[in-house]
């Protein structure tokens, strides 16, 4: 059973940075190219960053430039480095393969920048 567990998220103030981290169990991670998602309340979901199986990395224009997508296959895990953050970036974050979805999603995790 695929299993997706997210972590790092918080409370940070505009210009903060945070480091995300998901790792996926219970199937072979390296194959995969993944991504990081983010619904903020009443909006729907949507791409920030994406990463391929073979390191090539793709940023919605909101992100470029102060996040940062990396993986670590022998770990099954995919980061998301956020630098300057911003209010509008408040959202819970996801991870999930990409462009194909895992059946399941993990419970995200909450990042918080107050205005």
């Amino acid at each position: 059973q695929v299993q997706l567990v997210e972590s790092g998220g918080g409370l940070v103030q505009p210009g903060g940075s945070l480091r995300l981290s998901c790792t996926l169990s219970g199937t072979i991670f390296s194959i995969f190219g993944m991504a990081w998602y983010r619904q903020a309340p009443g909006k729907q979901r949507e791409l920030v960053a994406s990463i391929s199986s073979g390191g090539g990395t793709n940023y919605a224009d909101s992100v470029k430039g102060r996040f940062t997508i990396s993986r670590d296959n022998a770990q099954k895990t995919v980061y998301l480095q956020m630098n300057s953050l911003k209010p509008e970036d408040t959202a819970v974050y996801s991870c999930n393969g990409h462009p194909g979805f895992f059946s399941s999603w993990g419970q995200g995790t909450q990042v918080t920048v107050p205005s």
